[in-house]
């Protein structure tokens, strides 16, 4: 690798480090022997986990970071004077190999600035794609970002060598895309996600009738939102993921906190550190909508449109809704045992199925893996009968499970004595 390209790549690879949504996961490409790489293993420089725990190492950089676009929220935004740079897609190939070849990788997250028009950066993003895959046979995991406003043709051949893509959506609410960014519009991001939809679920259809037909991003696609650039609520962004989360082929949301990369601009909020607390809560509730059965409209109301920030938000919910309990373990339908603070997915099935032999109490639930600290407030089972949400009231729950916790091994009791 020459300097000018390690050059390139230093200023491309810190550009793409405020894009979030390269979780790798759904997908294996083993090696056939015939190629190159695979999606088992390694280390690298960009760590994302995969559904199962795996943890997969990504080359994360951009094709460039020159851009048409003048948005706000964005560092590589038309008006700022920054280092620009762009890699051609032999360099991007090139480099890919390399690393690959020298164990730091994996697999590539490619995105890029718009330059010229959609289709013209499109185009070379998807090249990459097919070069290493039909030309160097690679069988690495390839995530590729899908530019706004790019053909079908293109986004269909981008697909067929991508295990998984994403257009992040950026901000929730229309009007407030606008303020930040008049240049662009939801139609615009909405309309790559169809194409991505589309191509899957023909590749779905088509492979009932054949039996060897070329994968349509194995992975499916993810988008990302940032968090705190806009006064958009909790609520707001709930109810869009929610909205995202009903295309079949939507796989994850992904929540940025706010960076203030353009502090000059004074569209944008004046933050001195990212929500990191809100966007955490904001993944839990995701969490909960995804495997909890949530609805967006429970978790984030009219009445409390943001998510509280010293409690999680399943917790949040049971403390708004102390009528729902407590919930008799023994009887209470799977959904409603779910509800409960310190019941998770696994402990809820294994409630379920264990109900069925014997009458549970609290000595079976610690070893199911129920949290009890957290979960006595909210249910009976037999011998916790009294000192439920019920019977006492959710701000002393509240005040019992927000107090801080002791460091392990001190005793109150123990005397201490100052000799210095």
């Amino acid at each position: 690798m020459t300097e000018a390209t390690l050059e390139k790549l230093k200023i491309l690879a810190a550009a793409a480090k405020y894009d979030v949504s390269c979780s790798s996961s759904g997908t294996v490409r083993r090696n056939d022997g015939k190629g190159v790489g695979n999606t088992v293993g390694g280390v690298g420089i960009c760590h994302s986990f995969a559904a199962d725990g795996r943890c997969i190492a990504l080359l994360k950089i951009m094709l460039t970071n020159y851009c048409k676009y003048d948005c706000a929220y964005c560092v590589n935004r038309r008006s700022n004077d920054i280092p620009r740079a762009t890699l051609s897609v032999s360099e991007v190939v090139d480099i890919t190999m390399e690393f690959y070849r020298r164990n730091y990788i994996e697999g590539l997250f490619l995105s890029s600035g718009v330059v010229r028009n959609a289709d013209y950066t499109m185009e070379r993003i998807a090249r990459i794609a097919k070069d290493l895959r039909t030309i160097h046979r690679f069988n690495g995991y390839i995530h590729l970002k899908s530019i706004p406003g790019a053909s079908q043709e293109l986004v269909n051949e981008a697909g067929r060598y991508a295990d998984r893509m994403s257009v992040n959506i950026e901000i929730p609410r229309e009007e407030s895309l606008r303020y930040l960014a008049p240049e662009k519009n939801h139609q615009s991001i909405f309309e790559p996600m169809g194409y991505i939809r589309q191509g899957v679920l023909q590749c779905q259809e088509d492979r009932k009738t054949m039996r060897h037909v070329p994968r349509f991003v194995p992975a499916g696609q993810s988008t990302q939102m940032i968090i705190g650039a806009t006064p958009d609520t909790d609520r707001d962004i709930l109810l869009a993921s929610s909205s995202l989360y009903g295309m079949p082929t939507m796989r994850r949301v992904y929540y940025s906190g706010y960076v203030s990369v353009n502090t000059y601009d004074s569209r944008l909020p004046a933050l001195k550190q990212p929500p990191l607390v809100r966007e955490n809560r904001l993944y839990q509730a995701d969490w909960l909508m995804r495997f909890y059965h949530f609805k967006a409209e429970e978790i984030a109301d009219d009445t409390h449109p943001n998510l509280d920030l010293e409690v999680d938000p399943k917790l949040g919910w049971a403390l708004r809704h102390p009528e729902a309990f407590p919930v008799d373990v023994n009887r209470a339908p799977y959904e409603m045992i779910l509800r409960v603070p310190g019941i998770g997915v696994k402990s809820a099935t294994l409630i379920v199925n264990a109900r069925r032999y014997r009458h549970l109490n609290s000595s079976h639930l610690s070893k199911i893996g129920v949290v009890m600290k957290r979960a006595r407030y909210f249910i009976t089972c037999g011998e916790l009968t009294a000192g439920t949400i019920a019977d006492t009231s959710p701000e002393y729950v509240r005040k019992i499970l927000t107090a801080p916790r002791k460091p392990k091994g001190e005793n109150p009791l123990q005397l201490s004595f100052d000799f210095s």
